[in-house]
């Protein structure tokens, strides 16, 4: 953000010091006006922590994805100028640069900053968070610890996703519609006369071919009580409503027929209605 090209015209000093990232110790001393972004910590933003996961729909099964970690990571930031009259007043006005154009940016803009790097398409973008009060707690303490004497400075907080390691394995997708008919106690209430109800499911699920890719237009019919259903552009179908009970699921595309027995509703999570049409 600092070294962007457009940022020379309306400060020229910004523009030609040079940016660093080095731990500024008692022996830091560069050759050159200078930037300086010190990572000083690193820990998770506990505000911002959610716990609820998301879904990816992909060939008819589901990808559950955990919510990535968010990590602020904060810098101290100095100015370091070099040569020339007046190194406080030149040291502060590099800093009111810094300031300017950090504060221009409540979050990260992908582009230009981040595309081709290995922060590209962060979500949510990523929250710039610059000079605020609760930065570093005690700045004093902070110098003392790099070995120092106390300078100005500014904080700024770049807080990132952390996606999981590795990509969860798929769950198939159960469709199942549980539809209980019967007589209301009372028009207002929603329970059911005892004996009086009866309770019907419509089911659906992926009709895919030996490769799990999606099956269009294949008729799916269950065979005892002859309902029929076709998949739509996705192989996905749905077909009820039926009673509780077991079925024979035939699934038919040209001369292509499979026919699996199926229990309504599915006795446990890794059953599912999704059948796989072979050669």
């Amino acid at each position: 953000i600092l070294e962007d090209s457009r940022l020379s015209s309306r400060f020229p000093e910004l523009a030609e010091a040079q940016i660093s990232f080095e731990r500024p110790s008692e022996t830091f001393s560069p050759g050159q006006t200078t930037v300086n972004l010190f990572l000083y910590d690193i820990r998770e933003h506990l505000e911002l922590r959610s716990n609820e996961p998301s879904i990816e729909m992909r060939s008819g099964q589901a990808i559950i994805h955990n919510p990535p970690k968010r990590i602020a990571c904060s810098y101290l930031v100095t100015a370091w100028p070099v040569g020339g009259e007046e190194l406080p007043l030149q040291e502060h006005r590099l800093l009111s640069q810094v300031l300017q154009v950090f504060s221009a940016y409540p979050t990260i803009p992908e582009i230009p900053f981040l595309q081709n790097t290995g922060l590209a398409e962060q979500e949510p973008p990523l929250p710039l968070v610059t000079a605020q009060v609760d930065g570093v707690q005690s700045v004093a303490e902070l110098w003392t610890a790099l070995g120092n004497q106390l300078r100005p400075s500014i904080t700024v907080t770049a807080t990132l996703s952390i996606k999981e390691l590795f990509e969860p394995d798929p769950t198939p997708i159960v469709i199942t519609q549980d539809l209980q008919l019967g007589e209301r106690i009372s028009p207002s209430s929603e329970q059911l006369v005892p004996g009086t109800e009866q309770r019907f499911f419509r089911i659906g699920g992926q009709v895919t071919d030996a490769e799990n890719q999606p099956v269009v237009g294949a008729t799916v019919i269950l065979v005892e009580p002859n309902l029929t259903a076709a998949t739509d552009g996705n192989g996905q179908y749905s077909i009820g409503a039926i009673p509780a009970g077991a079925y024979t699921l035939r699934v038919q595309l040209g001369s292509l027929l499979q026919e699996v027995n199926i229990t309504v509703p599915v006795e446990n999570t890794e059953s599912n209605y999704n059948v796989e049409l072979q050669q």
